[in-house]
């Protein structure tokens, strides 16, 4: 299947579901943008047409169909200080910048750095944000008007019943429209839209930033700019691997650094702030059926033609409807499995998860939760790999000749198992070191068996190293002081 044509089936495959799930994902977008221009200490609309833009730009340019990318909070926390000190054009200069790194990191196809992250990271990534879902919406549970709680319940009951009846239009889409209506006839007091902020009533404009072009300014933004597009593609081509997960594809994760920069430039062009994919509104737009370029566009557009042509409606929608919503993202993003899987996966598999949702949940900040949980994988990997090597000792003391066997990897965490491997107290007068069934990493590896090399021939061996393979002997060109006369014995393959 070509490109150009696995592109245009991205558009059309699955247009109606497309179209109505993009729908369901606008309005759950609203709250969501306004609160997190309101994180990032900006008018509402910086966060809902940065939403707007990022989320239609991704659509065509990136590389994940119907992964849904706007305003977050991962991004908007980072920007707070930005703003407060320098200013909004600083903010959109700083994003521009952010864009084009992440352009860059595409072009240089470092969404393959995806492939170090291990399935317990990933595990524990999604269960912290199910938490941190939950946790957004208890501003909404606590200090409401009584009547709140039956409302939600009330969604809840739609989301989940409705699709027994029929599948044909998102049950989200259904809650919200049915409690609207419901919450409307009735004149319930309720929370609604409304009360989060004052939506804008006229279209974005196209405009550059109001700063000075010079050196001063990049050394303000550049901080900002580099930290933002880290935890921009972090987020985003996880929750990428994840709605690959769901939907049982592949997408191109270089691409998706490519789209999510031009997306951020582009919502800075017209007043935005910086964003990333967000899991919550990716798990609903995929629940309800999107699975296209199109659902992601629709939502982007919708969102824009909601807050201008329909904002009155917009306005009544009571909150109540949204937090079932969200509450029912939460409830379907957590991997309940992963509880079950606790007693029977490696406790190292275990511990990697729960210090990522640890991490996590208690900082808020996702980059460090799954740094964290990446850098014990290596710990933890390297670990295992590091108990299995073997050193077998075969001495014949007639002949006052030793064959040490060496098996496994050789590396930093392994050099100090392969030196323990050799007896200098009783040597012999022939020692050969048998490394074909082994391989050396790195520096460190060369250097135990230059250790190793040493201490044999300073209690009078003479030493043979044979076996080391092509990749091991060149190492050993490079590195080794005790032992460059064994570069030509090597594998015989």
């Amino acid at each position: 299947m070509t490109s150009r044509f696995r592109y245009f089936r991205d558009w059309t495959s699955n247009i109606r579901a497309d179209v109505l799930a993009g729908i369901v994902v606008a309005l759950a977008l609203i709250p969501e943008a306004i609160g997190f221009s309101a994180i990032a200490g900006v008018d509402p609309k910086i966060g809902l047409f940065a939403s707007f833009a990022i989320a239609c730009v991704s659509a065509v340019v990136g590389g994940r169909p119907g992964m849904i990318s706007a305003a977050t909070a991962a991004t908007a926390v980072v920007m707070v200080s930005l703003v407060r000190d320098h200013g909004l054009p600083y903010l959109f200069a700083a994003t521009i910048l952010m864009g084009l790194i992440q352009i860059v990191a595409g072009l240089l196809r470092l969404g393959r750095v995806m492939r170090f992250v291990s399935r317990s990271v990933i595990t524990g990534f999604v269960n912290a944000l199910a938490i941190l879902i939950f946790m957004a919406q208890l501003p909404e549970l606590v200090g409401v008007p009584v009547q709140t709680y039956p409302m939600i319940a009330a969604g809840l009951a739609i989301i989940y019943l409705f699709p027994r009846v029929t599948k044909a239009v998102p049950s989200p889409l259904v809650a919200i429209a049915a409690l609207t209506l419901f919450a409307w006839w009735s004149g319930m007091e309720l929370r609604t839209v409304g009360d989060l902020g004052e939506l804008p009533s006229s279209l974005p404009v196209f405009a550059l930033p109001d700063v000075p072009l010079n050196l001063e300014t990049l050394r303000i933004i550049l901080p900002y700019s580099l930290t933002l597009a880290a935890v921009g593609l972090l987020e985003s081509l996880l929750t990428a691997q994840i709605v690959d997960d769901m939907t049982d594809t592949t997408s191109n994760k270089s691409q998706e650094c490519i789209g999510q920069g031009a997306g951020n430039i582009a919502s800075a062009l017209i007043g935005g702030m910086g964003g990333c994919a967000m899991i919550g509104q990716s798990m609903i737009n995929v629940s309800s059926g999107g699975r296209g370029r199109l659902s992601t566009f629709v939502a982007g557009a919708f969102l824009l033609f909601l807050i201008l042509v329909l904002d009155d409606l917009v306005r009544i929608i009571p909150m109540a409807a949204l937090v079932a919503v969200m509450i029912m993202v939460s409830i379907g993003t957590f991997s309940w499995r992963s509880l079950l899987d606790l007693r029977t996966n490696p406790r190292s598999s275990s511990a990697v998860m729960l210090a990522t949702v640890i991490t996590v949940v208690a900082t808020h900040d996702l980059a460090l939760g799954v740094l964290i949980g990446v850098l014990l994988s290596g710990v933890f990997f390297a670990g295992k790999v590091a108990r299995l090597v073997e050193v077998t000792a075969h001495v014949d003391e007639a002949q006052g000749r030793a064959v040490y066997t060496v098996t496994g990897q050789i590396f930093f965490a392994s050099a100090e198992v392969f030196l323990r491997g050799f007896d200098v107290d009783r040597p012999c007068r022939d020692v050969v070191i048998d490394v074909s069934r082994a391989h050396f990493w790195d520096i460190t590896a060369i250097g135990a068996l230059d250790k190793a090399v040493a201490r044999l021939r300073r209690a009078g061996a003479e030493v043979t190293v044979r076996g080391l393979n092509e990749a091991s002997a060149s190492m050993v060109d490079r590195f080794a002081r005790h032992d460059k006369d064994v570069a030509e014995m090597r594998h015989p393959h």
